[in-house]
């Protein structure tokens, strides 16, 4: 009997013992094809050579020295490269070891950026609904998923939430797409007018929604007015890019094909590729020489910030996607599995939207297309169909609540950039069959 507390109890999942490229192999020999990188993580795919010789070499030299004594050669190196890559003002890298982490270390700098600049009455952020920033406490209350507020809500940080850029259920028939972002966007000019700007920290979000709404990009023009409005009161901008960046929408940040500069970013996921668990926080300029001439003091920290191994490992990831190209090839590589996916289930008569950028795609469930309606949410269906993806040996992140919270399903797709031309169609044929299985 396992003494491991699953993630389901009543649902104990099968035994993974390796991985070769784009599969995963459980105890008896059975082969999945990894069709959304675990939750969007393996972006090198599985037993990559390198990576796994870095972090022998790094184990080997240097295991753990704790950052209130020492940095390390491979934290330098990553940090180096993170913000040789990242965007305009951003100056600062605070290495953790997660996505969560990385948001709360976020959360918490840009309290404090206030508080050293002599403004401690800006305690309240804004985010948007149908966000996901990660399970810690201070992540879980920007987050703007009901789901998984609900239980913890008398525990959560003040946050507003505003609609979100989700053009297939918000945009109004006859609005153009410009038009829509203008007007969601301006819901935070809303916000900040009525809670007060003087209250407000910053608007935080996700450049391409992932895990709570399934891949939805922004529309043109969206965050440049984001940009403007944060600019004109006063407020931060950060950016949630632990699902979305690192090479996954094809650009090595997912902001980058939206020309916004955020005053703060949040990676994780990708950054390490599964090889070890490992997130950043990224800061401009600004942000850090306010703390460095105030207390000098960042008020924050865990135990495995900037760990040597883990940064030995993202380094050289962050080396592949970048001057390796394998941000380019998310982006080659996710055009043909649009197109697939487009010949596949475009006119499946409950597939009502596939979205998305790069090696990042949803399709949207939906029971009726002409009307948008979706399944019941007793149905479940998006559980039905990871269970028969997964009989038909493919990995893929379902999830319901797509649009509130509560109504609404979709299935998440984010595999390996070293996904070839004959995994795309595997992946498609192995989910057209799962597709077959709950729908008949």
């Amino acid at each position: 009997m396992s003494h491991v507390f699953p993630r389901h109890t009543h649902n104990p999942p099968p035994l993974a013992v390796r991985g070769e490229g784009v599969y995963l192999y459980d105890s008896q020999g059975k082969a999945y094809l990894d069709g959304s990188g675990g939750a969007a993580v393996s972006c090198l795919g599985h037993s990559d050579p390198d990576v796994i010789a870095a972090i022998r070499e790094q184990v080997g030299r240097l295991a753990f020295a704790h950052t209130g004594f020492f940095t390390s050669e491979p934290a330098e190196t990553l940090a180096d490269r993170l913000i040789a890559h990242a965007p305009e003002g951003i100056e600062r890298a605070y290495l953790v070891a997660g996505g969560s982490e990385a948001v709360e270390a976020a959360l918490k700098l840009a309290r404090q950026y206030f508080i050293e600049k002599g403004e401690p009455g800006r305690r309240r952020f804004i985010a948007r609904r149908q966000s996901y920033h990660g399970n810690t406490l201070g992540a879980l209350a920007t987050g703007g998923n009901e789901w998984r507020r609900a239980p913890f809500a008398p525990m959560l940080a003040e946050t507003t939430h505003i609609s979100p850029c989700y053009e297939y259920r918000g945009r109004r028939p006859g609005e153009s797409a410009e038009d829509y972002g203008l007007r969601v966007a301006n819901e935070l000019e809303e916000a900040l007018e009525r809670l007060g700007p003087e209250t407000v920290i910053a608007f935080v979000a996700e450049p391409v929604v992932g895990a709570t709404a399934g891949a939805v990009p922004p529309v043109k023009g969206y965050f440049r007015r984001i940009r403007e409005i944060c600019d004109r009161h006063g407020i931060l901008l950060i950016l949630d890019e632990v699902m979305c960046g690192m090479g996954r929408t094809g650009t090595f940040f997912a902001c980058e094909q939206d020309d916004v500069r955020p005053d703060i970013v949040t990676v994780a996921k990708g950054l390490g590729a599964g090889y070890q668990p490992i997130g950043a926080m990224l800061c401009s300029g600004e942000i850090y020489e306010t703390i460095r001439a105030g207390s000098g003091f960042f008020q924050h920290g865990h135990t495995y910030v900037g760990h040597p191994v883990a940064c030995a490992a993202a380094s050289v990831v962050v080396e592949k996607l970048t001057e390796g190209g394998l941000s380019a090839r998310a982006k080659v590589m996710g055009e043909r599995l649009a197109q697939a996916l487009a010949e596949a289930f475009g006119e499946h008569p409950h597939v009502g939207d596939i979205r998305g950028r790069g090696l990042f795609r949803g399709l949207e469930i939906v029971e009726d297309r002409e009307t948008k309606r979706p399944f019941p949410p007793e149905r479940a269906v998006h559980k039905a169909l990871k269970r028969a993806a997964f009989e038909a040996g493919l990995i893929c992140y379902p999830m319901g609540g797509t649009i509130d919270g509560r109504q609404g399903d979709h299935i998440l797709l984010a595999p390996p950039y070293i996904l070839e031309d004959a995994h795309v169609d595997e992946l498609v044929s192995k989910l057209k069959t799962a597709f077959d299985t709950v729908f008949g």
